[in-house]
C-alpha cells in the first residue's frame, strides 16, 4: 500500500517528527491541529472558541491539500485542557459540522504544544 505524506503552508508545520498528515488505503490520517495562525505562527485567540476556530481551519487546510475536506471525515479527536470549555468548543465545533458530523472523541488533556487549549486531529476519506 502506498503511503503519501501531506504538508501545505496553509497550517502550521510540524513542530517534530511528523506529518501533517499522510495518505494511505483511500484514507487520510491528519495528525493533530492547534490554534496557530500559519501566517504569524502566532496563537489565534486566548480563548478556546477562538483556537478551535483557528484549529478547524488548519486542519480543513491540510484535509483540502490532501484531496479531501471536512465534510469527508469520519473520525475526530478533541484534547481539551479543561472540560470546563466544552460548551465553547462544541458550539464552534457545530459550525464546522452542521449535517451529519463525523463520529468524535473529546478527552481532556494535561498540557498541550505551546500551551494551546485545544488540538483536533482527523480521520478522513480521500
Amino acid at each position: 500500500m502506498d503511503r503519501n505524506i501531506v504538508a501545505t503552508d496553509k497550517a502550521p508545520g510540524a513542530v517534530g517528527p511528523y506529518s501533517q498528515a499522510v495518505v494511505a488505503g483511500g484514507f487520510v490520517f491528519a495528525a493533530g491541529t492547534i490554534g496557530l495562525d500559519p501566517k504569524t505562527g502566532q496563537m489565534g485567540s486566548e480563548g478556546v472558541g477562538g483556537q478551535t476556530r483557528q484549529a478547524l481551519t488548519n486542519l480543513q487546510s491540510v484535509l483540502e491539500a490532501a484531496g479531501s475536506s471536512l465534510r469527508r471525515a469520519v473520525k475526530t479527536t478533541v484534547f481539551l485542557t479543561d472540560m470546563g470549555n466544552f460548551s465553547q468548543m462544541n458550539a464552534v465545533y457545530a459550525e464546522f459540522f452542521p449535517v451529519d458530523p463525523p463520529a468524535r472523541s473529546t478527552v481532556e488533556v494535561g498540557q498541550l504544544p505551546k500551551g494551546a487549549l485545544i488540538e483536533i486531529d482527523a480521520i478522513a476519506l480521500k
